[in-house]
């Protein structure tokens, strides 16, 4: 059985970026998901004078020991000003104070949603572009657009072509994670 990390980049209590990735993790057969909570990694704001002083955060090291644990991470990111929230960069700087790879070469499945029409698009492609760097081994990309007509907490993604889109990404995602048994 797969561990997946479900992951809503958001501190939002009421983040739908974290429901579509808790309900996009449970689509996949097989697996045990794990959700993550942004606001259980609250740390003070990154400086550098704040590692010399008191080393790296132990919430930093919590979260990089959650996600060295994982068989593949699902993302998805709430999008603040075209860009990553706060709380989800902050975590990042922190983490990446540990280790550059802050998502350990996992296969992962990164999307976007937002109650508007772009559904995050600006933060999506933000993500595709940098998480690579990081060290994620990115499956696919997929956005939500309009999350409020498009998502029921009971039915899921509602509209038939979006919910195929995501259902090949799922696909990519499952076989990159089968191609890498041993991380």
């Amino acid at each position: 059985m797969n561990k997946i990390i479900a992951l809503g980049a958001s501190n939002s209590t009421q983040s739908i970026n974290k429901k579509l990735a808790t309900w996009t993790a449970h689509q996949l057969p097989n697996a045990s998901v794990e959700v993550l909570d942004l606001n259980d990694f609250e740390m003070p704001i990154y400086s550098i004078d704040r590692e010399k002083e008191n080393g790296i955060h132990a919430k930093a090291e919590a979260f990089k020991a959650k996600i060295e644990q994982a068989d593949g991470i699902i993302i998805s990111f709430a999008e603040h000003n075209g860009s990553y929230t706060a709380a989800f960069k902050n975590v990042s700087d922190w983490v990446s104070r540990i280790d550059k790879k802050i998502w350990s070469d996992k296969p992962t499945l990164i999307l976007a949603t937002s109650p508007g029409g772009r559904g995050g698009l600006s933060v999506l492609q933000e993500a595709t572009r940098s998480l690579p760097r990081l060290g994620a081994q990115v499956a696919g990309s997929f956005s939500l657009p309009s999350f409020g007509q498009n998502f029921d907490s009971n039915e899921g993604i509602k509209d038939q072509d979006l919910l195929n889109s995501l259902n090949e990404h799922l696909r990519a995602f499952e076989e990159l994670i089968s191609q890498n048994p041993t991380l």
